[in-house]
């Protein structure tokens, strides 16, 4: 699998003196032709200014970007040609109807007429658009032009594919048919990267996540393979009775969310020795309740970034 983007120790800082904000930090990483990488990371982290780097809209401060074999950097309108981008903001398109405008950028992109028609409303088939496809844009719900500006960006699809937080606004049944289409635009031999800070939605649809956090990449591999890289397979949600402290188990450590919720990252031995804990927590009225379960992408994640809790924040080298 060749790479289509190469991201090579890159930097991108604003401001000077002693006003500097630090946005991305050596930054290295690649995503392939027929692979969907996702870029994971809270708000603030850093990954629209990585992704606008990318495509030419901001200049790095430093670092390598290479796409298709072209200097991004040195050739940002050659880059853009190369790449399609759905941005967080939908483009606007008042005066067309979803179906006229998707049509329109596939021509843009040099589709030839009628074989893009076609795609065009196979597109809007599979996201099951047909209701709105020839309704105009100012009627049209958030959701149903966040679907158009992805269908926009997958008519022609460019050797590498941008797409910052497509879900934004879509309910919950076209979610899946969304993730299904970006699936296939990486099946048909696109690249894509996937801008963004859900992770349980990221864990379903890509092959490799870049944690990204206050600019740098703290941790990178397929979701299967942070889950078990994580210290702990197991861990242990509790609900803390208001106003009563807790004790951590011997040898296991707790991460409290709020004031009544806590987890505990329990190792593979000791999964008999934390049920108990909690049992006897429970009949000594400290707990309402307790779970334990195999530790989940989002947890790690949490972990990881130290997001919604007190734990320590882990970085990578």
């Amino acid at each position: 699998m060749a790479d289509v983007l190469t991201i090579e120790d890159l930097h991108k800082h604003f401001g000077s003196g002693s006003h500097i904000v630090q946005a991305n930090a050596g930054i290295t990483m690649t995503v392939g032709a027929g692979e969907v990488v996702g870029l994971l990371g809270h708000n603030g982290a850093g990954k629209t200014t990585l992704a606008n780097q990318v495509v030419g809209l901001l200049r790095p401060t430093s670092g390598r970007i290479v796409l298709d074999g072209v200097d991004a950097v040195a050739n940002p309108a050659l880059a853009r040609r190369l790449t399609n981008v759905q941005a967080q903001a939908n483009v606007p398109i008042t005066g067309l109807t979803p179906l006229t405008a998707i049509d329109l950028v596939g021509r843009m992109r040099g589709g030839r007429p009628r074989q893009t028609r076609r795609r065009a409303e196979e597109l809007i088939d599979a996201l099951d658009l047909g209701e709105w496809a020839r309704t105009p844009a100012q009627k049209i719900s958030g959701g149903v032009a966040r679907l158009t500006a992805f269908a926009m960006c997958a008519v022609v699809p460019g050797r590498l594919v941008i797409l910052d937080e497509p879900t934004n606004d879509v309910d919950p049944v076209r979610r899946r048919l969304l993730w299904d289409q970006i699936r296939l635009l990486a099946e048909a031999g696109s690249a894509v990267l996937l801008v963004t800070h859900n992770v349980r939605e990221a864990e379903r649809a890509v092959d490799r996540l870049a944690v990204l956090d206050h600019g740098h990449v703290i941790a990178e591999g397929t979701p299967a393979a942070l889950v078990a890289g994580h210290g702990s397979p197991f861990v242990m949600e509790v609900t803390r009775v208001p106003g009563r402290e807790l004790e951590p188990p011997t040898d296991m450590s707790l991460t409290r969310h709020d004031d009544v919720r806590t987890s505990v990252a329990v190792p593979s031995h000791l999964t008999t020795q934390a049920v108990e804990w909690a049992a006897h927590a429970l009949e000594d009225g400290v707990i309402e309740r307790y779970e334990l379960a195999p530790i989940s992408l989002e947890e790690v994640y949490v972990d990881l970034t130290g997001e919604g809790g007190d734990g320590p924040r882990r970085r990578a080298a």
